[in-house]
Order: structure tokens, then C-alpha cells, then sequence
């Protein structure tokens, strides 16, 4: 694997009670990814000539121009990115799918399963909101069911992988149901991307969404790619400049620009961009398949000492599973183990309530451990010893 992808803080420590110091094990991965050494770098080598993008003749602007752009073209070979589609940079999933919900048409019908993360459970207009499936053969189902009384646009928003149960979605298979009726698919790939290719067209997406914090590019960028029509035809996200062509003297006299411009008014977050191209560069040149290998295999770690929700496979590095007190015993790793997890519901509050994880998020939810990048075996078993001496 290239060092381009090495964790910095990757011998981060900490001090137990007793005085004891270990390696900290952050096992958080799906709420933020620790930054790999390909995003520090690129922000390192841009930062002398960090200027203005788009609004200047100078060194500066000219070179944090062309870097900015460059990063569009190699976040748009990242996910694959068609002829007609268009890469717009955002501030992270969230951001892009309420973009994307600001510019659907008219009337769109909006079908998403209630197990999504609630960024990909809100934003829309009048969704229909479909029960979590079971299985892979009832969300297909479910998914016909839906669109066959549909009459004019819809979309189906859908996530590549849950980020409670870690399960990988079977994207493919319900977005040729999607296409056989007519309707557009999106795929909230927050929780894929860090782990396993994207490829537009073979996900069969007409767009994808994902956040670079979570993709070892933690510098607030996130991605909309897609196709351009619906984009280039709805009013613009962001009013301002960059986003106008013209601006005349009444106050509707404006020619908004089309393309990714049209959306991203206002000086861009540059930093974010280069950040999250120098990501998705370093991950196309690296064996993605013995990534997930990997982490499948730090799965088996946890097999038989807890009770893992999903059932699924293959999944990405993220499994949940309930304890009496989450928080409390989230705290209790932290404090006495050196371990960083995520307690309480995960903004997916539908989905883990139907999993057993009823409450508030100080009382209540699930725990989850999340991995990735750096994780290591001996993480894993550091977990699992842990839980069992709290148990």
C-alpha cells in the first residue's frame, strides 16, 4: 500500500488511570476518518500559493485556480464521471443532497428507505418512505412496489452502505428496477467511498454524494457528481458571486453560469478540494480489494464476543451492537482503555430504533466501532477484551 495512505496520528497515545501509556485506538471512522498523509501533503505543498480561485491574473490565483480544477477531474475519474456529468464541491453529503433536492424538477416523487442516515432521509420534498428491508430480494421489491404507481419524475435515494450496520447495500440490483420505470438514482456513498470503489456506472447512479472528512480528507470539501441537466435547469444553490454570468441594473436581470459554477457561488473552499483529490488520487492507485479483504478480516475479531447487528455480507468496517448504557460504557473505553467509539443513535434514528436502540442519545442507542485505513488487528482484540472485562 502506498505511504501516500498512512495515518498521520497514526502513534497517537494516551494515559490510562493507572498511569499506563497505549496507543490510542480510534475506532470512529464512520463519524470522521483520521487524515491520511496524501491530503496533509497536498494542503503542505498548495499552501505558498493559496490565492484566490477564478478571480485573479496573479501566481497565486492562477496556480490555486489550476489546482482546483485539477482536483474536479480527479474527484470526476474517482466516481467515474460520464460525459454530461458534472462534479460539484460542497461541504460534505449532507450539503450535496440538499443541493441535489433544491434541483430536482417539479413534482419529482422522492422514494428512500427509512434505515438511511438522516441526511439522506430529510432533505427531500414529500419522500415516500419505504420500512428497512430485510433483505436484499424485499428492498427490490419494495422499491417496484413504490415506483410502479408513480406518474412523472422520481428519484430513489439510497445509501451504498449503512452507517450503523456497516452492510453494503445492493445498490445495482435497485437501480435497474429504478431505471426500468423511468426514475433517477442517487447513492449516498459517505459510508462506501473510504472503502470501496465508486464507480458511477457501475453502481448504475445517475448521481453520488459523498464528505471527504470521512474519506481521510478532513478539511470540510464534500462531493455531488452527476448528471447535469437536472443541475444546469434549477435555480442556483448558492446566490452570489462566481454563480452569475452577468449582472444588469434590475434586480432580475442576472445569467446565472451553468455547470458546477452555477452551484458553488462564493469563494470556494479550495483546501477541501485539493484535500479530497489527493485522497481519491491515492485510492486509484491502490489495491481497493485487499483494503475491504483487510477489513473483513479485522471483522472476524469481534465474532462470537459480541452480537452484531446485520446480517448482510459483505460489509464495510463499521459494526454496532447493544450494551446496557452505551454512553457510559463509550466513556468507560475512552477513560480506562484508550479505545474512541461512537455511542447513541447515529443520526439514523428510524433504523436503530428498529434495531433495539430505543432512547435518547445521552440514554440510549447503540455502540458502534467503526475502522479503516491504519486499523490494525491488535485494535480489534483491544475491543474485544475491553467489552468482555466491562461485561
Amino acid at each position: 500500500m502506498s505511504d501516500h495512505l498512512d495515518i498521520v496520528g497514526a502513534d497517537l497515545t494516551t494515559t490510562l488511570p493507572g498511569g499506563a501509556t497505549v496507543r490510542f485506538a480510534h475506532l470512529d471512522y464512520a463519524a470522521s476518518a483520521p487524515a491520511v498523509r496524501a491530503a496533509v501533503e497536498a494542503v503542505r505543498d498548495l499552501l505558498p500559493y493559496y490565492g484566490s480561485v477564478h478571480r485573479g491574473a496573479g501566481l497565486r490565483s492562477q496556480r490555486s485556480t489550476f489546482a482546483y480544477e485539477r482536483a474536479r477531474d480527479i474527484v470526476a475519474e474517482f466516481v467515474g464521471a460520464r460525459p454530461g456529468d458534472e462534479v460539484v464541491f460542497t461541504r460534505n453529503t449532507t450539503d450535496a443532497l440538499n443541493l441535489l433536492a433544491r434541483a430536482l424538477p417539479e413534482g419529482t416523487t422522492t422514494i428512500v428507505f427509512d434505515g438511511e442516515h438522516h441526511a439522506n432521509l430529510l432533505p427531500w420534498p414529500s419522500p415516500v418512505r419505504l420500512p428497512a428491508p430485510a433483505d436484499a430480494d424485499e428492498a427490490v421489491a419494495a422499491v417496484r412496489d413504490a415506483l410502479s404507481s408513480v406518474r412523472g419524475p422520481a428519484l430513489l435515494a439510497v445509501t451504498g452502505a449503512s452507517n450503523v450496520t456497516g452492510e453494503i447495500w445492493p445498490v445495482r440490483r435497485l437501480a435497474d428496477v429504478a431505471h426500468a420505470y423511468g426514475a433517477r438514482v442517487l447513492v449516498d456513498a459517505a459510508q462506501l467511498a473510504p472503502h470501496v470503489p465508486v464507480n458511477l456506472d457501475d453502481l448504475g447512479a445517475d448521481y453520488l454524494a459523498f464528505s471527504g472528512h470521512k474519506l481521510y480528507a478532513p478539511f470540510g470539501a464534500g462531493v455531488l457528481a452527476g448528471r447535469g441537466d437536472w443541475l444546469d435547469a434549477a435555480p442556483p444553490y448558492l446566490r452570489g458571486g462566481g454563480a452569475s454570468v452577468s449582472v444588469g441594473d434590475d434586480a432580475g436581470d442576472v445569467v446565472w453560469a451553468t455547470g458546477p459554477a452555477r452551484h458553488e457561488g462564493g469563494t470556494p473552499n479550495l483546501i477541501g478540494a485539493i484535500a479530497v483529490a489527493a485522497v481519491c488520487e491515492a485510492l486509484l492507485r491502490t489495491d481497493r480489494a485487499a483494503l475491504l479483504e483487510h477489513e473483513q478480516s479485522l471483522l472476524s475479531g469481534l465474532d462470537g464476543g459480541v452480537s452484531l447487528f446485520g446480517g448482510r455480507q459483505p460489509r464495510v468496517g463499521i459494526v454496532s451492537f447493544a450494551v446496557a448504557g452505551p454512553a457510559a460504557v463509550a466513556d468507560r473505553l475512552a477513560r480506562e482503555h484508550g479505545i474512541g467509539v461512537r455511542a447513541g443513535l447515529f443520526c439514523a434514528h428510524p433504523l436503530v430504533r428498529r434495531l433495539g436502540g430505543a432512547g435518547s442519545c445521552d440514554t440510549g442507542g447503540l455502540l458502534r466501532a467503526s475502522w479503516g485505513l491504519g486499523t490494525t488487528h491488535e485494535d480489534i482484540d483491544r475491543l474485544a477484551t475491553a467489552l468482555s472485562d466491562l461485561a
